[in-house]
Parts: structure tokens; sequence; C-alpha cells
């Protein structure tokens, strides 16, 4: 079965020094390819070295809305050249009313500014959303899109929003952590989202598995739990379980979907530089 991490965070500090391992193995499950979300300035340099590195790793760079008191003047700058060099995606961005203590302020202003480059760039855009639903599809609505497409990563919201953010272009990406037992809504949304949007991440190293379904165990040395991502293969099995579909097939048309959303960006990491 060939398989596509839609999102992760391979250039977390938390696996420095373990990357290698962890894309072989990976890749042993049956992965080809992994998209890589840089969030910060401070990852796009890590992010970039990976896919220079492993041509199975789409870069992927912006800025989350939990990172943007760590912008520097010319952030955005530096943004649109890792993004040409070579083509990457745009992404980790988005909003966040939900964490303790964020700032609303100036969120959809970052949001705004990274989502018309990748309209421009026409390349995909990685969107995480929280407690901001209405405001998000008010924004995309009044704001054109990439016309190749757009990704909700790990899609929290309800199933009423899922033809408007179809008819706009979006893709739903799917967690393994929807799997843990008490996820249930999470999960059912998923039955609602049309075949040919359907994508599938880990997030590694965050939202992990429960331990039943957890084939690769990570944690770092302090004992705190990580999600390694050749879990991803479990995540695509369980989840065509719990469709009612054939593990191939899905996986065939999951594969038809990474290809087409990702379709305007480099096939390899390994050109031209930033």
């Amino acid at each position: 079965m060939r398989i596509y991490d839609a999102h992760n965070h391979l250039q977390d500090p938390r696996l420095a020094g373990r990357q290698e391992d962890l894309l072989r193995q990976s890749l042993e499950s049956g992965l080809v390819r992994a998209v890589v979300n840089g969030s910060c300035e401070a990852d796009w340099a890590a992010v970039q070295q990976l896919a220079r590195s492993h041509p199975e790793v789409v870069p992927c760079y912006g800025c989350h809305p939990w990172f943007l008191d760590q912008r520097s003047d010319d952030w955005l700058a530096q943004l649109e050249q890792y993004l040409q060099n070579p083509a990457s995606a745009v992404g980790e961005i988005g909003l966040d009313r939900s964490r303790q203590g964020l700032s609303y302020a100036g969120q959809e202003e970052a949001f705004l500014v990274q989502w018309r480059l990748a309209s421009r760039l026409n390349r995909p855009a990685s969107i995480h959303c929280q407690h901001a639903w209405g405001r998000l599809l008010d924004l995309v609505r009044a704001n054109p899109g990439p016309q190749c497409g757009w990704l909700l990563h790990s899609f929290g919201g309800s199933q009423e929003w899922i033809p408007e953010l179809h008819r706009l272009g979006a893709y739903f990406s799917f967690p393994g952590s929807f799997l843990n037992p008490h996820k249930t809504r999470l999960r059912e949304t998923f039955r609602h989202v049309p075949p040919d949007r359907l994508l599938i991440e880990t997030d590694a190293p965050n939202q992990p598995l429960v331990s039943p379904l957890s084939s690769h165990v990570l944690q770092t040395d302090q004992g705190q739990i990580l999600n390694h991502p050749a879990n991803l293969r479990v995540v695509y099995e369980e989840l065509a379980r719990f469709l009612g579909l054939d593990p191939q097939v899905m996986a065939a048309q999951v594969e038809s979907n990474f290809q087409r959303l990702f379709a305007t960006v480099s096939p390899s990491g390994t050109e031209g530089a930033a």
C-alpha cells in the first residue's frame, strides 16, 4: 500500500538526531511522500534541509498563529524566498481562538497575507483552525484561494461546513488521533467528506495514537510519548475499516488526491536554495 502523510513536523526539535531512522522506518511501511510543515522562521531552514536530503519530503513553510510574536521585520520576504526555491507549499498557517493566553489580535492579518501569497503563487496551503470556523469561512469566501486547492489539517469542524468548504477548494485531512475512542464526533464527520477530497496525516510528533493502535512507539529521553510517523499505515488501515472501504481502494484514492493537491510543488527538495 502506497501511503502519503499530508501533514507532519519532522523538523521538530524533539526529534533531533532521529529523522533518518524515522524516515527509513516510514519508507519501509509504504510511505511515498510526506509534507513537512514549518511553523515559524526558526524552523524553515530545518525543513529545507530535510527536503534537500530526502526527496520524499514535501517542504511547506508558514507562520503558525502560535508563533506570530516571533516574526522578524522581513519574515514575509524570507517566506516567499523559501517558497520559490524550490516551489514549495504554504503552511502551517491559520486561526486559533482556543489556546489559553494566545492573543487573536493580528491573526487574521497574518493569515491573509500568507493566504494571498499561496493564491498568487498557486501553492497549496495547510491550515490550522481552532474555534474560528465561521471567521475562516468568511475570509476564504472573500479572498479566493490557490486554484490548486488547500488543506484543512486535522479537520475538526462540523459536517455542515463541508459542502461550502469543498466548493471553495478545501481538502480534509484525517489524523490518527481521531481514532482515539473519545473522539467519536470527529471521526463521524469524515463520513461526510467527499472521497476526492480526503487526505490522511500523522501530525508527528504531535497527536500520538492510543497505545493499542500504535505500531511504532516513540518517546523522548524524558519519557514523553510522541507520535511516530510510521504509524501512518495503521491510520490508513483503521480509517478504511471505520469507513467500510477496502484499504487498497482508499489508499489509491488518497494517492490521487495528494498528487492533485500538491501538483504545483516541486517533486524533490534537492534543487535550488533559499
